[in-house]
């Protein structure tokens, strides 16, 4: 239910205002002060004012400008009397929705209280909105406990603050994007378009007008101006993906906007400045590709101001629990069944472990989410995991590969100690997890280790 404040020094008008709005269906406050009314604001979520102009102590384009100073986009419309027609103008001219003339017909005013308040509701849709998108892409929102992780998260924090352009390198899968998006949404462009290009995804000469646009009649097709993607992200962040597939002309281009930030349409003569941040990814080694004559040196160095290298999942694999349990909960609504998931079997978990993810987090993701579709109970199992992943898993141990004569206790111990290796490198040291990872308790881990006289950190 939207809320209306009333705000009128004479007493009976707004309880009259009142019982007309609360007949529509809204609830209303009401105040026979400027300063009672601000009183209100600042303790009550409204959606609308409906302010007399003239008023003792503070009249309506006072209270106007305190409540624009607090929230400039809620709506405010003035009522006056026709002596002061030329105050409302004023008003307007500070922000004020609209006004009214005392007295006015009951459904002109209804009118306009609806067209207002619908107004607001929009933006604050659009605000949620925006506050959903820049709280899933706050840094807390990119999952890593990892040490690489955090000297990402501490590379983020930093960057965000700059304008400095941003390359960042990684495998497919390993979050690029993800890592853009929070540069861009902790920075100062937050409030500014974000826009994402795919280098690779198009030719050459559709991805030359997809980035700079065209003018009507420039070839063949465009029966229409365009604007390009430099156009529309202009005062925020270009996302450019994949920048190592750029054709040797398109880098050309790339280059004189990254130095003069001038761009001109594709068939256009008149140059336009952009205020954009460039952030660039790739899944290539760009310095290779400069090296091997693939990518030119001046674009590179305009680039790689500042260089984040995102790592693979199998160098984080202490990130596997986290990760596991977030798309865990991000996948939990989809599912038909009333069973919640809590977690994933142990046998799963050391299934997780020993796997190298070629296809990083997002390969990840998408074995929760599929498994998460087949599970029928409340811990993910080996038989719900997608049988192409479980194909590519060789649990065998190469019998044939052990000597004929060697000795079955020293092999088996041979054998146990390799396994405690792993699983404490799996676990960065951490040895109540490896002990989880084993299926065994810590106080067994610490003999073991004592056993095999291995050498580990004193993470616990």
């Amino acid at each position: 239910m939207e809320t209306i404040l009333i705000v009128d020094d004479e007493k009976n008008y707004p309880l009259i205002l009142s019982a007309i709005l609360e007949e529509e269906g809204f609830e209303t406050f009401t105040a026979n002060s400027g300063g009672e009314a601000l009183d209100i604001l600042s303790n009550t979520d409204i959606d609308l004012v409906l302010t007399d102009m003239k008023m003792p102590s503070m009249d309506g384009i006072e209270l106007l400008e305190k409540i624009k100073a607090k929230d400039h986009d809620l709506p405010v419309i003035m009522m006056t009397a026709h002596g002061t027609v030329d105050k409302a103008v004023e008003a307007m001219q500070k922000g004020a929705y609209s006004y009214i003339l005392k007295p006015f017909d009951n459904d002109r005013l209804i009118i306009y209280v609806n067209k207002a308040v619908g107004m607001y509701r929009v933006v604050k849709e659009n605000r949620q909105l925006r506050d959903a998108v820049e709280s899933k892409y706050r840094l807390g929102n990119i999952i890593g406990k990892s040490k690489v992780m955090q000297d990402v998260f501490e590379t983020i924090k930093k960057v965000a603050t700059a304008s400095a352009t941003v390359l960042i390198e990684g495998e497919s899968g390993t979050g690029k994007e993800l890592v853009a998006k929070s540069i861009h949404f902790n920075s100062s462009r937050r409030d500014k378009p974000f826009v994402a290009v795919n280098c690779s995804a198009l030719a050459e000469n559709l991805l030359e007008s997809e980035l700079f646009g065209h003018e009507k009649g420039a070839f063949t097709g465009a029966v229409t101006m365009k604007k390009g993607r430099f156009e529309l992200a202009d005062s925020g962040t270009l996302f450019l993906d994949e920048i190592g597939e750029l054709s040797p002309n398109l880098q050309v281009k790339l280059l004189r906007v990254l130095q003069d930030k001038i761009i001109e349409r594709v068939g256009g003569v008149k140059p336009m400045s952009v205020d954009i941040r460039i952030i660039a990814a790739t899944n290539k080694r760009l310095k290779d590709e400069m090296l091997n004559g693939r990518f030119r040196e001046d674009l590179f160095y305009r680039l790689n101001v500042v260089h984040i290298v995102l790592p693979v999942l199998k160098e984080r694999k202490e990130d596997l629990g986290l990760l596991v349990d977030h798309f865990i909960g991000k996948y939990k609504d989809e599912r038909k069944s009333d069973i919640l998931i809590s977690g994933i079997d142990p046998e799963v978990k050391r299934l997780f472990y020993a796997y190298n993810w070629p296809g990083n987090v997002r390969e990840l993701e998408n074995v929760i989410e599929r498994a998460m579709v087949l599970c029928q109970g409340s811990t993910i199992k080996v038989s719900d995991l997608p049988k192409e992943f479980k194909n590519s898993i060789d649990n065998s141990l190469d019998v044939e590969s052990i000597p004929a004569d060697a000795k079955l206790d020293e092999t088996l111990a041979m054998i146990e100690k390799m396994m405690l290796e792993r699983a404490l490198k799996l676990t960065n040291n951490v040895q109540s997890q490896a002990a989880e990872l084993l299926g065994i308790g810590k106080s067994g881990l610490n003999w073991k280790i004592k056993k095999f006289k291995l050498e580990i950190g004193s993470k616990t």
